[in-house]
């Protein structure tokens, strides 16, 4: 096991001396020791109840022969963090999560690792460190929330985004935007639409990284306790099997994932985090995945932000289960490992549909007929961009530029109904090194459609997208402002055309004429975490990561011979 190297001999005397004072005793310490990495936190309600998951998974570990050793790690909010400061730190807090569940797990030379995940960036950070660490793992997500209700209708985080712009546009009045916003969120678990978190519970689940249907449980729902157990009994196996994570984690199992996110019309941060872990796994994969599978790939569930259903509905429909037994019926998966030691078909097998369902669609009449994304290039994108389709009916716009600095900027300009129809809103310094950290733009593109603008404007950017976000809206463009990519020379005015079934996003201004005129801006942090992270992190096309991969390690290492 690799903890004996903590605990076993005369010379780890003092190690064992100090485990014996956590409450271990000989049989404790000679099992396999298991990380439990917490992100609990109670700023949040996506995250606030794990401390209470973590009881009965720890209690699971330890029936099974296995001795649970518990850590915590951080979270950033989203939802709340959402247009501050703030959200600069959320995708960075990927990074540092990914960091903390490797040290953690490394410093005490741990046989196996689980991570217990609720808001956004944690759930992606628990793939990439099992893929980094490579030893047996898995990554178990809280839940959903339930859905709010506000006169009869339920709601979620989504509709009180939707309500600020509806204010503004004196479409409804501050009571009944204090009205909205007290009944969204009833309790714990994260955002309930097919927002990031479900979409990257379900990437987790398809990747074989979560026991299937654990991750499709809502955060309160009374089975969840027990589905933890069980989890905690399927870790202690793994570790005796030798099942480690990259078995889980390879070209076929990725394209999966990302069947899935478009068949869901999922969240575009899974673009990010899906090439994040693979990276992680040193797997050769790329942003023109996405849209290979997109255009072959149905949209068969209909889940907000796009469609009308939540996470609780879909896990009472049949769950992610059922999505992935109706796209393996259509020959859009291919089979692949578990952690539960069960194949993905055989898992999939299990699909109970409940009877009289609408969640999920029949894959020969879907929703739409194509899936969520679109990868663009052009003269504004050379590396690269991603357009979300859902809920957006049209595959092609054409408009002049209108050119913000920043998110807030831009935010303020909606505000002041200063946003036309027709108008292709540019945000940019938004960027993983440029903002720092790539801000999601939640805040504006609700504010667009609580007008009721969110069909008549374009809004491209190199910053990125809530999975609440809906629209013709286009992300991740690379390379980003802050390296001097062509967004960066943009001017107000410019037309620029946008057309996704040609891949091509391109205006016809002579953006290289203004190339000498362009001035990096100064950094917005010089000292501390932002600041480190705007000076490792990669390019949105790669995933947004500061860590070096093992197909670049290996490289390195074999020049560095070679010299």
């Amino acid at each position: 096991m690799r903890s004996d190297q903590i605990k076993k001999g005369t010379d780890r005397a003092p190690a064992r001396a100090m485990l014996r004072a956590t409450g271990l005793n000989d049989k404790q310490i000679a099992q396999p020791m298991i990380a439990v990495v917490n992100t609990w936190s109670d700023v949040t309600p996506c995250n606030m109840h794990l401390r209470d998951l973590a009881r009965p998974l720890k209690e699971g570990i330890r029936d099974a022969g296995g001795t649970p050793v518990e850590f915590g790690s951080i979270v950033v909010t989203d939802g709340i963090s959402m247009g501050s400061e703030g959200m600069k730190c959320s995708l960075m807090s990927r990074e540092v999560v990914t960091d903390s569940i490797e040290l953690a797990t490394r410093g005490h030379c741990l046989d196996g690792v689980v991570t217990l995940v609720g808001c956004d960036k944690t759930i992606p950070a628990g793939a990439m460190a099992l893929a980094r660490l490579d030893i047996p793992g898995m990554v178990i997500y809280g839940g959903s929330i339930m859905p709010g209700v506000h006169k009869g209708i339920p709601i979620t985080i989504q509709e009180v985004f939707e309500a600020v712009g509806a204010r503004a546009a004196d479409k409804i009045d501050d009571e009944e935007l204090k009205a909205v916003e007290s009944s969204a969120c009833p309790g714990a678990g994260a955002c309930g639409g097919q927002f990031t978190a479900n979409t990257m519970a379900q990437v987790l689940t398809t990747l074989g990284l979560s026991p299937m249907g654990v991750n499709d449980i809502p955060a309160v729902h009374p089975d969840k306790a027990e589905a933890m157990y069980a989890c905690g009994k399927i870790l202690v196996q793994q570790v005796k099997d030798g099942q480690s994570a990259r078995r889980m984690i390879t070209l076929d199992s990725l394209r999966n994932a990302a069947t899935v996110v478009t068949a869901t019309a999922g969240s575009t941060n899974a673009v990010l985090h899906l090439l994040a872990i693979a990276r992680e796994a040193g797997v050769e994969f790329n942003i023109d995945e996405f849209d290979q599978i997109s255009r072959s790939t149905p949209i068969i569930a209909d889940l907000k932000p796009a469609g009308r259903f939540m996470a609780p509905d879909l896990f009472l429909a049949g769950g992610t289960r059922l999505v992935i037994e109706k796209l393996r019926e259509a020959g859009r998966m291919v089979n692949a490992p578990t952690v539960s030691g069960k194949s993905l078909f055989e898992e999939a097998a299990q699909a109970e549909e409940s009877p009289g369902q609408q969640v999920v669609v029949p894959f020969d009449r879907p929703l739409e007929m194509r899936g969520g994304f679109g990868i663009l290039y052009g003269n504004i994108a050379p590396e690269g961009c991603v357009a979300k389709l859902a809920g957006h009916g049209e595959f092609s716009f054409s408009g002049p530029a209108r050119v913000y600095e920043s998110e807030e900027e831009c935010f303020q300009a909606v505000q002041n109904r200063e946003i036309n129809k027709g108008d292709v809103i540019v945000i940019r310094n938004e960027g993983p090194r440029g903002g720092p950290g790539m801000r999601e733009m939640l805040a504006v593109t609700a504010a667009l459609v609580g007008q009721g603008l969110g069909d008549d404007v374009a809004l491209m950017t190199d910053g990125r997208f809530s999975g609440a976000s809906y629209g013709f809206v286009i992300g991740h463009i690379a390379p980003e402002a802050a390296n001097g990519g062509p967004i960066a020379l943009l001017r107000e005015g410019d037309m620029i055309t946008i057309d996704v079934d040609k891949r091509v996003i391109d205006t016809d201004a002579d953006l290289e004429s203004r190339r000498c005129e362009w001035q990096p801006r100064k950094p917005a942090y010089t000292s501390g975490a932002l600041a480190k992270y705007a000076y490792m992190v990669s390019s949105a096309s790669e995933g947004a990561v500061t860590s070096f991969p093992p197909l670049m390690n290996d490289q390195t290492n074999e020049s560095e011979t070679q010299e």
